[in-house]
């Protein structure tokens, strides 16, 4: 069910809940061009060396989430996220789909000593 993301634009609580590239846009079109519409939800991920980082995944929206429809595609996001993060921002890069929350997310990861062992190592 992973997808390698997509979000519209839309507002919560008169600001903006979702912002996307027009880069995005399209790869979001095309990605659907040959297949049924899924809901696009934007969840925090488990990280590695870096922490939890947000990311989107095909899911339908539940009780505990704020969604919407916006040019013909669903997203969604749990309500308490959405407070934490106060909105995203979805673009596409030469490596895949990047959302960063308009609030930055707490650094859980490990720093220098999370993966390498130590800075420099």
């Amino acid at each position: 069910k992973f997808f390698g993301g997509v979000c519209l634009h839309y507002t919560h609580m008169g600001g903006t809940m979702l912002d996307l590239s027009e880069s995005a846009r399209k790869e979001l079109e095309a990605f659907f061009a040959d297949k049924e519409k899924s809901p696009i939800r934007v969840y925090l991920a488990p990280g590695g060396c870096g922490g939890p980082h947000l990311a989107p995944a095909l899911d339908a929206a539940g009780d505990e989430d704020q969604s919407e429809e916006q040019g013909g595609f669903t997203f969604c996001i749990n309500k308490d996220l959405l407070a934490q993060v106060e909105g995203v921002s979805i673009d596409l890069t030469y490596a895949g789909f990047t959302v960063e929350p308009k609030n930055p997310l707490p650094n859980t990861g490990g720093g220098c000593s999370g993966c390498s062992g130590g800075c420099g190592a």
